[in-house]
């Protein structure tokens, strides 16, 4: 089993930056990949970002592609996702998730990240 907590999302103007961390818990979250994805009420839960279990392949949506960096340490049992040159559009719920495509079998609570113009 594997809990994820998400932080470091805000407030924050147009062309500044966030980091946002995931904690998990559980012994096996070195063998997962992992991901984050965003939600805007109006739209479809999306893609941002994933990372192989290792850290050696990271993959982005075109939407972030040079502005967001996904990072991990796994004796650390975190996740991060680097935002910068936020634009107002990247407003939204931000979650991590075990697992790049297929499957997610565990998601955190989510945690609200809000750009303004």
């Amino acid at each position: 089993q594997v809990q994820l907590v998400e932080s470091g999302g805000g407030l924050v103007q147009a062309g500044g930056s966030l980091r946002l961390s995931c904690a998990a818990s559980g012994r096996t979250f070195s063998t997962y990949d992992m991901a984050w994805f965003r939600q805007d009420p109006m739209k479809e839960r999306e893609f941002v970002a994933g990372i192989s279990w290792s850290g050696g392949r990271t993959f982005y949506a075109d939407s972030v592609k040079g502005r967001f960096t996904i990072s991990r340490d796994n004796a650390q049992k975190t996740v991060y996702l680097q935002m910068n040159s936020l634009k107002p559009e990247d407003t939204a719920v931000y979650f991590c998730t075990t697992g790049i495509g297929g499957s997610h079998d565990y998601w955190g609570q989510g945690t609200q990240v809000t750009v303004s113009s």
